[in-house]
């Protein structure tokens, strides 16, 4: 089981509050996870290929070509704010 400083210090990097019952129940549960990460890094994963999802996933975005442009008065025809051809928007600084 983990430490009471140790649950302190993860409730602490993690913004929590919490009561004391709480403290002992996390202690208990991530001691199991860490036990169970522990447990992941026995594997053998020599012949494992490394992968960024566990789905063969292709990119399904279309090619960025040059299109038409919209004209600006259409651009602009719902704006709230417009100045010359541009959206005028609240000055934040």
């Amino acid at each position: 089981m983990l430490s009471r400083e140790v649950v302190d210090h993860v409730a602490l990097l993690a913004r929590l509050e919490l009561s004391e019952e709480e403290k002992e129940r996390y202690a208990s549960q991530l001691a199991d996870i860490l036990e169970y990460a522990e447990r992941l890094q026995e594997l053998d994963t020599e012949d494992v290929i490394p992968t960024a999802h566990v789905l063969p996933l292709q990119n399904v975005f279309r090619h960025d070509t040059v299109g038409q442009h919209l004209p600006s008065e259409e651009t602009l025809a719902n704006a709230p704010d417009r100045e010359d051809n541009c959206f005028k928007v609240p000055r934040i600084i």
